[in-house]
């Protein structure tokens, strides 16, 4: 039960951070962030995607598959937007 409720937070919390790089996609503009808070919580998540197994939470590691990639693509377009020049 531990399980399937963590998943379920991770598995949201990826659909929102999803939510952000739609945004960010939209705008093209970083402001008021720091994009290595995002870098740090991608790592957190690659950890993740190895602790989880070794727990057999296999929920929780479905849930942070969606978190890491949200993570790791938000991050990415962060530093290409934030380096671009208009």
């Amino acid at each position: 039960m531990n399980d399937l409720i963590n998943g379920l937070f991770e598995l949201s919390g990826g659909i929102l951070l999803t939510l952000n790089c739609f945004r960010l996609y939209h705008d093209k503009v970083v402001k008021g962030v720091n994009v290595w808070v995002t870098v740090f919580f991608a790592a957190w998540g690659y950890w993740n995607l190895y602790y989880y197994p070794s727990l057999n939470q296999w929920m929780s590691f479905t849930g942070t598959l969606l978190i890491v990639a949200a993570n790791t693509v938000w991050a990415a377009m962060a530093l290409y937007y934030a380096r671009r020049k208009y």
